[in-house]
């Protein structure tokens, strides 16, 4: 009787004190999103924590905060290299500042189609080796590249289809690079982000604008542009990345449950980018007038913008040479 009850009371006493340890630590990953969630930005990032999530038997958890409730894009880099947050979506050109090599993508018809931008943005490719070892001296590190889509000119009382036409124009843009692609064909740049470009597009503040086609319905410029122009001269890439210091404090196990859902969601972007694409010039073809140039034409362009590349070059130093090498090695 006496040894049951004093099996009973270590019984008790027991799991009293497993009540009271802590559960395994949960590791949770914050990530600022600039975008709504339905953006396909934001779905692809959805896709990212469910695959992280199921993985890892929640083990892992992914906290997203989207619509730029804790970060505009502009602050995502300092914010993630700092530490102030775990991970972020930007778009790579944010990086322009620090490492203006970035921009390669915005050097005028530098990869003029789908295959050859699908080439430079794949893991392991010389351009993407580059441009991400030189993010991660920055303290963040690229976890995944997110494809966002070609570069279009919006118009509202003329279209543009030859480069003179923009001569005079003020056009609205969003980098360096750009701007000096404006500056090629007469026109004034103004740095703009997208989230203003419907009232100034309205208010007519500027003639004309640089987006990308996926952007022309969600944003709704069609109710305040009249033309949109396929140059395609540029290609948007925007990026999730983490911090440094976390990445190496992970365990090589969550390293790989990272790294292998950010490569699959990746994929999965980039593999339907040209149907969300085909599907924005589709819609805008209701709303608007596109233009889709010819052969000649994309002569003309590429002849009037030619200097930007020189300048591009003189801006980005040595690493902007090799990165323009490695471009044109493809």
């Amino acid at each position: 009787m006496i040894m049951k009850l004093k099996h009973l009371l270590y019984s008790g006493m027991l799991m009293s004190t497993l009540g009271a340890m802590p559960a395994l630590a949960q590791t949770t990953l914050k990530v600022t999103l600039q975008l709504p969630l339905k953006h396909h930005l934001g779905q692809n990032l959805v896709d990212f924590k469910n695959e992280v999530e199921s993985t890892s038997n929640g083990d892992i958890k992914i906290q997203i905060f989207p619509s730029a409730q804790l970060y505009k894009d502009k602050e995502v880099h300092n914010a993630v290299s700092s530490g102030a947050i775990e991970m972020g979506v930007m778009s790579l050109t944010q990086l322009a500042g620090t490492i203006p090599a970035v921009d390669v993508f915005y050097v005028p018809f530098m990869f003029p189609n789908n295959d050859k931008v699908v080439k430079a943005t794949e893991p392991g490719s010389p351009v993407r080796t580059l441009l991400d070892d030189e993010i991660i001296k920055t303290g963040a590190r690229p976890l995944w590249w997110q494809a966002y889509g070609g570069v279009a000119l919006l118009s509202k009382k003329k279209p543009i289809q030859q480069p003179e036409d923009m001569e005079g124009m003020k056009v609205r843009v969003f980098g360096k690079t750009l701007g000096e692609f404006a500056k090629s064909v007469g026109a004034s740049p103004t740095v703009m982000a997208g989230s203003e470009q419907f009232l100034a597009y309205q208010r007519g503040t500027v003639d004309a604008g640089m987006t990308g086609v996926t952007a022309v319905g969600p944003r709704k410029l069609y109710q305040v542009m009249n033309h949109l122009t396929l140059t395609n001269h540029a290609n948007i890439e925007f990026m999730t990345i983490i911090n440094e210091e976390v990445w190496q404090d992970l365990t090589d196990g969550e390293r790989t449950i990272l790294h292998n859902a950010a490569v699959k969601v990746e994929k999965q972007l980039r593999d339907k980018i040209q149907t969300l694409e085909a599907d924005a010039i589709a819609s805008a073809k209701n709303e608007m007038n596109v233009i889709e140039l010819s052969p000649a034409d994309i002569a003309k362009w590429q002849e009037a913008t030619r200097p930007v590349l020189d300048g591009f070059i003189e801006n980005a130093g040595p690493l902007g040479q090799q990165v323009i090498d490695a471009a044109r090695a493809l």
